[in-house]
């Protein structure tokens, strides 16, 4: 069973009040009152010395008075208690008046001290009752073997008490710090979560919008250029086209929300609900796609073998983010080039146009956007680089390099996918 924080804090009795605090002064006032008035009932009834008189009775009663302090400066308390106690059992009162009190401030400063402060105590309290038992008149052989005893016990109850809150303290700690890191990793997969769905509807509909505006404006172009001679035929192209684009882009977002739904009502990941990653092998769609909004594509892949999934999807992401970014920016008469092939160990990958970049019409260009920086984590995501930048003089280049020995484990490949 694991306490909170407050339970090892107090010491008992009257626990709930942290030491030096008012409520514990007020709880430590009663507990002294009460063995005060032990002390006076164990006085007239025992009789085992003296019966106390002015001086004993003021000997008992103000031994009792330091035990208000006894949390809070333990060690003063014990010996301001002793002052008292001392001389009482010395002069030879009722001894089982007294002993308790001594007992209560020994017990705490073994609960609130180190070991080698409580042993160095217990063996000042031995040695001065060897003192106080020899000026009592009593079998000193008894006395000593009883007394040393009681503090004996005293000592070790106290330290096993504090050992037992010091690791009662440790384990809440170390719950506390759990919880925390569970706190903390929940806000991480809620933030990497929210993360993975943007990349997800970005790459499902950033392509997909892109070359749909792309075509449209093409429709719009061949409406406009010649009202009195329509080329009917490319016109039906462009509109087959852009309906085409919508209902592949609209199977996409189905899936995808599917996943997404199906994963939370089962309470899994989502991602582990995914099919099989996109690879190299949909690079060629790609292109096509691409040449349908009027791009010129050249696609040069040289033959890679074992190409593993998670650098296969970040390779086949890639690609499709830089061509979308191409056709977007690069104007008419685009050229794009995208050359895939193995080198030193890695999958290398260029998507180079000859786009006019800032010079394209409006209708073409768009608000910069969140897609380099979505290439650059895919790469990342495999251990890779990316590249990507204008070239001089004209156009745009993106370059990546996938070291093809990433290891394929599910959270590379949904990092990936990604």
């Amino acid at each position: 069973m694991l306490y909170p924080p407050s339970a090892v804090r107090p010491w008992w009795p009257f626990s709930g009040a942290v030491p030096g605090s008012r409520r514990a002064l007020r709880q430590d006032a009663v507990f002294a009152a009460h063995l005060a008035g032990l002390a006076v009932v164990l006085a007239l009834l025992v009789k085992d010395g003296r019966t106390p008189d002015a001086l004993g009775w003021t000997l008992l009663l103000c031994g009792h008075v330091p035990l208000v302090w006894r949390r809070s400066r333990p060690m003063p308390a014990l010996l301001a208690t002793m002052a008292f106690v001392g001389p009482y059992h010395a002069v030879g009162y009722t001894h089982a008046a007294a002993t308790h009190a001594g007992m209560v401030a020994l017990y705490s400063v073994a609960v609130s001290g180190r070991p080698r402060r409580t042993l160095l105590t217990g063996l000042h309290l031995i040695a001065v009752m060897f003192v106080v038992n020899a000026c009592v008149d009593r079998d000193p052989a008894v006395e000593v073997v009883r007394i040393t005893g009681w503090i004996v016990a005293v000592l070790i109850f106290g330290t096993y008490v504090r050992v037992h809150r010091q690791y009662i303290s440790s384990v809440v700690e170390r719950a506390e710090r759990a919880e925390r890191t569970r706190e903390e990793e929940a806000r991480r997969r809620v933030a990497e979560e929210r993360l993975r769905v943007a990349r997800d509807l970005h790459d499902l509909l950033a392509h997909s919008i892109t070359l749909v505006g792309v075509q449209t404006s093409v429709a719009a172009h061949v409406l406009a250029a010649d009202p009195e001679r329509l080329d009917r035929a490319a016109i039906a192209g462009a509109l087959d086209d852009i309906a085409d684009t919508c209902r592949a882009a609209r199977g996409e977002l189905r899936a995808t929300l599917e996943v997404l739904r199906s994963g939370t009502e089962s309470g899994d990941a989502p991602d582990e609900n995914r099919g099989p990653l996109p690879g190299i092998d949909g690079i060629g769609d790609l292109a096509g796609a691409a040449r349908t909004a009027g791009a010129e594509v050249d696609l040069a892949m040289a033959e890679v073998a074992a190409v593993p999934p998670v650098v296969g999807a970040a390779a086949y992401r890639i690609v499709q983010e830089a061509l979308t970014n191409a056709v977007r920016h690069g104007g008419p008469g685009l050229a794009v080039r995208v050359a895939i092939g193995e080198r030193d160990g890695a999958l290398r990958l260029s998507v180079t146009d000859d786009g006019t970049g800032p010079a394209a019409p409006p209708a073409a260009r768009a608000a910069p956007g969140f897609g380099i920086i979505g290439m650059r984590e895919r790469a990342r995501s495999v251990g890779g680089t990316l590249e990507a930048g204008p070239r001089d003089g004209r156009g745009f280049e993106v370059v990546a390099e996938l070291p093809l020995g990433a290891r394929e484990s599910a959270p590379a490949e949904r990092a990936a996918e990604r």
